[in-house]
């Protein structure tokens, strides 16, 4: 039983059929789940599901896998899902497995077979087939040092059927995925409105004293008793100095009077990701100084939120959100006219401060698939999170809400959470006498 609402099956019928229209002829596709990755001993790590295969079919298990042969010559072939066949002793250790009925009812895929049939149906499908589509991860971020199941499935199938063709199905899933459905924007906005009542629980609790881990705790309770898994990225909870390192995750500090602390969160809900950041005062008020980075990051955030739009290229609107954060870093005094006149085009004088990209493309994965080569379209989904870094002021200021792009315009998922320096103070000051 999943703790979060499931998606009607015809948007996954939906999926499939696009990536269907986008396969060469006699050709079949193929995508497998996630392993459960172990950790020592018996342990494990819990579970999550393999984004490609579960925008195709809902199915959120493991050991499961997709055949699309939409050319095959017996019409039940044309879809099929192998899944670990349930049993008693299952039910009984780890709670039943979808059942044939569950996963169609899930999935939208009339034939479901256990995976013990996997290799005696796979003969007759490539005695068929002239390409095999392989998934791999091709997200241009990756780093992968353990061995994939979709990878380890790969090569094996590779030796196994060695004359066949073998195509990448990646680049289809990245255009696909890019352009949300509109069942996934409204899971996406669940998060964000889950991500909304952590943080305004997070307002009422900072002071003085706390540890970075206790608010990353307050965070945590809320999105699990919202329906949420928990965080759909590693936290950063950064007071002070900590703040300016980007990819702190220690959360270990205690928060002093006087620091910011620079919070980067985000609910998951259903396996779609939320992605926030915002900077409160540990004390309840930002300085005079504090406030002043704070509203000129605000105000690049607000602007890059309208560079935004169909037809756009992420490289160039990347060159306008430096150009922009250049003129407040100017109007800072951070940088001088000196440092922009001598500055390398490859690494601007606003980099300094700035070291970061503004926006990515999200969705089932914090840092979702997408093709930079193409222009922005409606249906896309991004973050936008411009920031000042000023280590010898110890202060680090990142502000990010998650936009749905529009033919007109865009959607802020994330309108409804407070955002100005002062709504923030409000908030953390509500029922506080003087």
């Amino acid at each position: 039983m999943l703790r979060y609402d499931k998606l009607s099956n015809q948007l996954y019928i939906r999926n499939r059929a696009k990536f269907a229209a986008q396969m060469k002829p006699a050709s079949l596709a193929i995508f497998n789940s996630n392993d459960i990755m172990p950790t020592s001993a018996d342990g494990t790590m819990a579970f999550k599901q393999a984004t490609d295969i579960f925008y195709l079919t809902g199915v959120d298990q493991e050991e499961s896998i997709l055949v699309m042969f939409p050319d095959s010559f017996h019409a039940n072939h044309k879809e099929i899902l192998f899944l670990k066949e349930t049993n008693e002793n299952i039910a009984i250790w780890e709670g039943a497995k979808l059942d044939q009925k569950e996963a169609f009812d899930v999935s939208g895929v009339k034939t479901v077979y256990w995976l013990d049939q996997f290799d005696r149906i796979m003969k007759g499908l490539m005695s068929e087939a002239k390409t095999v589509y392989l998934n791999t991860n091709e997200h241009t971020r990756a780093t992968i040092e353990v061995e994939t199941r979709e990878a380890r499935f790969g090569k094996a199938f590779r030796a196994q059927y060695p004359v066949h063709t073998y195509d990448r199905s990646a680049p289809i899933m990245h255009h696909l995925r890019s352009i949300k459905e509109p069942e996934e924007i409204e899971q996406l906005q669940r998060a964000s409105n889950i991500t909304k009542k952590s943080l305004d629980r997070v307002l009422k609790f900072v002071k003085p004293g706390v540890k970075e881990y206790e608010i990353e705790a307050e965070f945590m309770h809320e999105f699990l008793r919202n329906g949420s898994r928990g965080f759909a990225y590693t936290p950063i909870i950064a007071s002070g100095f900590n703040a300016c390192v980007l990819h702190y995750i220690e959360n270990s500090a205690t928060c002093k009077d006087g620091e910011v602390i620079l919070m980067d969160v985000g609910a998951e809900y259903g396996n779609y990701a939320s992605d926030m950041t915002r900077c409160i005062p540990v004390s309840g008020r930002f300085t005079a100084r504090q406030k002043s980075i704070y509203n000129a990051v605000l105000r690049v955030m607000r602007e890059a939120m309208t560079l935004l739009r169909p037809g756009a290229y992420l490289h160039e609107y990347h060159k306008q959100v430096g150009e922009l954060m250049t003129k407040e870093l100017l109007d800072l005094k951070l940088i001088d006219s000196h440092d922009v006149a001598k500055q390398d085009p490859a690494w601007p004088a606003y980099k300094k401060y700035f070291m970061h990209g503004t926006s990515h493309f999200m969705g089932l994965d914090v840092h979702d698939v997408g093709l930079w080569d193409r222009p922005i379209e409606a249906g896309h989904v991004f973050t936008v999170e411009p920031g000042i870094y000023i280590r010898e002021e110890s202060l680090g200021i990142r502000l990010e809400n998650d936009l749905v792009i529009t033919e007109n315009g865009f959607v802020d998922l994330m309108k409804d959470i407070p955002l100005e320096a002062e709504h923030i103070e409000e908030c953390m000051n509500a029922g506080v006498t003087v």
